[in-house]
C-alpha cells in the first residue's frame, strides 16, 4: 500500500463519524456541503477522504448505504446462491474474496485440543479501526475490533476461554495476517486462510453458510434461514451469527434485516455499514 494502515485507520474514524451522521439524518438526505460542515472539513477534503478510503466519491459511497441498494443486492444474492446450490456447486464466484477454509469443533473438543497449544495474537490498525487477531498452528481462532473494551481486556477474555493455552504476542505475524485479510486479496486467493473455531452444530452450520456469501453481496436473516432449510429459524440464525468468533473472514456483516437496514452488529452498526459499503465499492462493476 502507498499509505500506512494507521493512516487508513485514521480515515476510517472520520468515515465512521460521517456514517453516524448520515444514518441519523437519512430522512433529510444531507448533501456534501452539509456533511462537510458536520465533519468540520471543506467539501474538497471530504471528497478526498472518501476517495482515499473507499476509492469512490462520497455520493457513490452513500448510494451503497441506502436500503434500496441493500434490498436489490439481497435479491440478486438470493438468486445467485439458489442457482449455485441447485447446480451442486460449493459456492458462486468469489471475485475479490479470500479463500477461507474452516475447521470446526464442539466446545469440549476445542477446549481439550487447545490445552497446551500456543495461541499467537496481535493488535493492529486496519481500515476499520484497531483489530485483535489470534491464530494457532491449526488456523485463525479469533478476530475482533476492540473499540470499547480495549486490547488488554480482550486478550484477558481470550485467556479466560482457553486457560490451558500458552499465549504469545506476535505483532509482526499478526500484522501480516491482517494485511492479507483487508488488502492482499489476489495473493490471498492463492494461499487459503484457515480458520479453527468452536461452536454448536447449528452455529457451525450457519457459519459455513456465511462463507458461501460472496464478497460485496448481501443476504437477509430470513434468506439465510431458508437457504439452510430452516425457514422459521431466522431468530436462531441471528443468534448464531452474533456468536461469530472471527469477524470479516466469517462474513456476518453481509447479513442484514429484510427491510435493508444493517441492524445490529457485535462490533458496531456503523462499522457494519462501512464494511458493506467498502466491499460494494471494491467490487463495483466486477461482480457476476
Amino acid at each position: 500500500m502507498d499509505r500506512s494502515i494507521a493512516d487508513v485507520s485514521t480515515d476510517y474514524a472520520r468515515v465512521r463519524e460521517a456514517i453516524v451522521f448520515l444514518r441519523g439524518h437519512h430522512v433529510q438526505q444531507p448533501d456534501l456541503a452539509t456533511l462537510a460542515a458536520h465533519l468540520e472539513l471543506s467539501e474538497f477534503h471530504v471528497q478526498k477522504l472518501f476517495s482515499r478510503w473507499a476509492g469512490i466519491s462520497p455520493k457513490r459511497f452513500l448510494q451503497f448505504l441506502t436500503v434500496e441498494y441493500a434490498k436489490s443486492c439481497m435479491a440478486e444474492t438470493g438468486d445467485l446462491l439458489t442457482l449455485s446450490h441447485a447446480a451442486g456447486l460449493s459456492g458462486p464466484g468469489r471475485l475479490h474474496d479470500l479463500f477461507v477454509t474452516m475447521e470446526a469443533m464442539s466446545p469440549g473438543e476445542f477446549k481439550r485440543a487447545a490445552a497446551g497449544m500456543t495461541i499467537r495474537y496481535g493488535v493492529q490498525e486496519t481500515p476499520f479501526g484497531l483489530a485483535l487477531i489470534a491464530t494457532t498452528r491449526r488456523g485463525i481462532c479469533h478476530l475482533s475490533f476492540p473499540d470499547r473494551q480495549g486490547p488488554d481486556r480482550l486478550v484477558q477474555g481470550l485467556q479466560a476461554i482457553w486457560p490451558a493455552a500458552h499465549f504469545q504476542h506476535c505483532p509482526a505475524e499478526c500484522a501480516a495476517l491482517l494485511e492479507k485479510v483487508f488488502h492482499d486479496k489476489k495473493v490471498a486467493c492463492e494461499k487459503p486462510l484457515s480458520l479453527w473455531v468452536r461452536g454448536s452444530n447449528f452455529q457451525i452450520q450457519v457459519w459455513r453458510a456465511l462463507l458461501q456469501i460472496p464478497f460485496a453481496r448481501l443476504f437477509s436473516y430470513q434468506q439465510l434461514a431458508a437457504f439452510l432449510g430452516r425457514p422459521r429459524a431466522a431468530r436462531a440464525v441471528g443468534n448464531a451469527i452474533a456468536r461469530n468468533p472471527v469477524a470479516c473472514l466469517i462474513p456476518c456483516h453481509r447479513v442484514l434485516r429484510q427491510n435493508g437496514d444493517v441492524g445490529k452488529y457485535h462490533w458496531g452498526a456503523e462499522r457494519k455499514a462501512a464494511l458493506v459499503a467498502w466491499e460494494a465499492a471494491s467490487g463495483a462493476g466486477a461482480l457476476t
